[in-house]
């Protein structure tokens, strides 16, 4: 006895591709006209890298003043139902391929290959640029003085651990300016060849261990933790070794070839790092700005007040203050201040003269766009 070779499951597939035939022929329309349009886009590029490089670094290649721009206009144009995440994520990666076509970028990062910094690096610039990995806080600073990076990107706080003191100290003595300031989520994962149930060993920076101090107790309640100079080399040992594994970025585990077994296990979902963005020229105003400011009083009752008082008296907000010994004498402090407002408006510079005249010095690190995303 013969069976009718139709069944339901053959018959539903067959008109869900009769339905989805149409559909897929207008998708591939869409995507001819967008990719011509991509690069209509990208000739115009070509032209305005041209006039910026006629112009030298009186034009940077690299504006962020007219980032925040596009990004603003690109969200006021998204009606959905694409979320703006996704809309400027393709926004970003397109920015960094257009600063290749009008002059290739070169981004100093703290190394090495694979660590958070260099994760935030690629976020904030994108695959198109290229990127230098360096060994420590002076030299980005000193690379981006000399001009063999157009740009440095340097951890400055952490929403868990707050201030990075290595990174303040370098604004010490830098030519440098802050160009933009960028907002990064800090996701933890388990890196590993292994099962769960064969892991022996779990390898990562000291932090990474401490942020995932829950979930290792209990998913790994026997595991050794063993701390390394940073979660790329935690990857790398993670690679390599039977019955290892590590906690490291997403970068980590692509760099390194080894499987995500379990991400985002950081006890912290909400962790974030913020980082600066430094450059040899000043950033212009872009409507919604942020000033860092390096300042130290004499060594009285009050000084400090009297500094903070003239910003308030300007209705000018502090978003963040924090101090570092000066290093050049007992118990006098470098303080350091983000205030809300551009250094070029004319309510700014009164406030900024005031101040001075409270200071033994003050220096204006850079005036930026307000990171307001968190990438």
């Amino acid at each position: 006895m013969s069976q009718d070779p139709t069944t339901p499951d053959t018959d539903a597939r067959d008109e869900a591709q009769r339905q989805l035939a149409p559909l897929r022929s207008r998708i591939d329309e869409l995507d001819e006209k967008i990719v011509k349009l991509l690069n209509e886009r990208a000739d115009i590029v070509i032209e305005v890298g041209h006039i910026k490089r006629a112009a030298g670094e009186a034009v940077p290649i690299y504006a962020p003043d007219r980032e925040q721009a596009v990004m603003q206009k690109i969200r006021n144009a998204n009606a959905g139902p694409l979320p703006d995440a996704c809309v400027q994520a393709i926004w970003r990666e397109l920015m960094s391929g257009s600063f290749a076509l009008e002059r290739p970028l070169r981004i100093g990062y703290l190394g090495p290959a694979g660590s958070f910094s260099h994760l935030a690096a690629r976020k904030k610039f994108g695959a198109s640029v290229d990127y230098d990995e360096l060994t420590d806080f002076p030299a980005i600073f000193d690379e981006v003085a000399r001009g063999h990076v157009d740009y440095g990107l340097i951890p400055i706080e952490n929403s868990t651990h707050g201030g990075v003191t290595a990174s303040l100290d370098c604004f010490l003595d830098t030519p440098v300016k802050i160009a933009a300031e960028v907002r990064i989520a800090i996701h933890h994962n388990l890196l590993s060849r292994q099962p769960l149930d064969q892991i022996t060993r779990v390898y990562s920076h000291q932090q990474a261990l401490g942020q995932c101090r829950r979930w290792l107790s209990a998913q790994l309640p026997n595991a050794e933790q063993i701390a390394t100079v940073s979660t790329s080399q935690a990857a790398a040992l993670a690679a390599e070794e039977p019955g290892a594994a590590a906690i490291g970025s997403t970068l980590a585990a692509q760099l390194n070839d080894v499987p995500i077994l379990f991400d985002n296990i950081e006890d912290n979902p909400n962790n974030e790092t913020r980082f600066f963005v430094i450059a040899r020229q000043n950033a212009k105003p872009s409507g919604d700005d942020k000033t860092s400011i390096l300042f130290t009083t004499e060594h009285k009752a009050g000084a400090l007040t009297d500094v903070l008082n003239v910003f308030r008296d300007h209705g000018l907000n502090l978003t963040r203050l924090a101090e570092r010994p000066s290093q050049r004498m007992n118990w006098e402090y470098y303080f350091f201040v983000d205030v809300e407002g551009h250094a070029d408006e004319p309510h700014m510079q009164k406030a900024l003269s005031e101040a001075k005249k409270h200071c033994l010095q003050l220096t204006v690190l850079g005036s930026f766009p307000r990171a307001r995303e968190v990438l």
